[in-house]
């Protein structure tokens, strides 16, 4: 049963943001089933996690601007409600692997943010020794599997973990992200298919941000339903609001569940928007995007939504967001602190890590 707020969640205040609690088709709705199945203390983590990533995300946009960031460097901003939706529903040793997207998903992961901006600054004290930078995330107390470079191309990986955990007789799960653009490749339909042949406990996420790079889905896929090839898989497949964490938490329920219990994979499409570019050398809204656009959908922000929903409920006040907020900023000053005092890898560090030790 959901409660009805004593004001429209869109309705401005004086002292509250601008945001939209409509759902992603428009309509207006009240707090989800799954707020009220929450604790008032849960629902500050999950705001906690998401202004930790958001804060975090524009510290990297500075350090690129100063040039302390090389390569390419992919920000997660407006997307922050499906990190932090889909980790809050796994358990430790549950797997998580992905695009080079990653640096949200690895901070709601629980790799420590000194570690990631470590290794986005090319630093020995990185998660990846600072060999990796941006794309490239990784860390084994998590089951954090990266950070992929290439489109897709850790989409079978995530069928091989699966294959594992089915063949070790355990009930983990592996999460695989990617982008809407990686569902017309040919990695993609082979590893859904072994996936659903083979009973592997695997959640393919499509984070439907709209744009493969500059490129609109409508510009490249045929059919833009992204989630009715689940359909050819003899695979469960749901669509979401991904702006929605708690609408993110519902769908993983159940698909953690089945995967859990029946060994049976699942394909979610969590329909969201990046509020930054593609990569940091690509301008704000591009010139594919008009800026109309860019502003109407950063009135569903993630952490604004959360935000109004708890602000409404009687939960939070604006001090006590700007008390949260400020903890966010000083971890994100934090890291960057620690990675600017992390001395670079010495040169003979290039040999190393690059066979896997199978010698015990």
């Amino acid at each position: 049963m959901t409660t009805e707020t004593k004001r429209p969640v869109n309705q401005k205040r004086k002292d509250q943001p601008t945001a939209s609690n409509n759902g992603a088709d428009g309509t207006k709705r009240s707090a989800p089933a799954e707020f009220e199945g929450t604790t008032p203390e849960f629902r500050r983590e999950l705001l906690h996690s998401m202004l930790v990533q958001r804060r975090f995300e524009e510290r990297c946009a500075e350090a690129y601007a100063l040039g302390k960031i090389g390569g390419f460097c992919h920000l997660y901003i407006g997307q922050e409600a499906i990190s932090t939706g889909v980790m809050s529903m796994l358990r430790p040793d549950d797997y998580v692997i992905t695009a080079y997207r990653d640096h949200g998903q690895a901070v709601a992961r629980g790799i420590n943010p000194r570690a990631i901006m470590a290794e986005l600054f090319g630093r020995e004290g990185g998660c990846s020794g600072g060999k990796g930078g941006s794309m490239h995330l990784f860390d084994a107390q998590t089951n954090f599997l990266g950070g992929h470079g290439i489109v897709g191309g850790h989409v079978p990986i995530a069928a091989g973990v699966g294959f594992a955990i089915k063949y070790r007789r355990g009930n983990q799960v592996c999460v695989c992200f990617f982008g809407e653009a990686a569902v017309n490749i040919g990695a993609f339909h082979e590893a859904l298919n072994l996936a659903s042949l083979w009973d592997l406990p695997v959640i393919f996420i499509i984070e439907n941000n709209r744009y493969g790079m500059g490129t609109a889905i409508s510009r490249s896929t045929a059919n833009e339903d992204a989630v009715l090839r689940a359909q050819g898989y003899r695979m469960d497949g749901e669509s979401v609001d991904g702006q929605d964490v708690f609408a993110v938490r519902e769908v993983m329920n159940r698909a953690v569940e089945r995967a859990r219990k029946e060994k049976r994979p699942t394909l979610i499409e969590m329909r969201t928007y990046r509020f930054m570019g593609h990569s940091m050398s690509d301008a704000v809204s591009g010139t594919y995007r008009t800026k109309d656009e860019l502003e109407e959908n950063m009135k569903r922000d993630p952490i604004l939504v959360l935000h109004n929903l708890m602000y409404e409920a009687g939960e939070l006040t604006e001090g006590e967001m700007h008390k949260i907020d400020d903890e966010a900023k000083a971890i994100a000053q934090d890291a960057w602190d620690f990675a600017d005092a992390s001395p670079e890898p010495q040169p003979e560090k290039l040999y190393t890590d690059v066979y896997a030790d199978s010698s015990s």
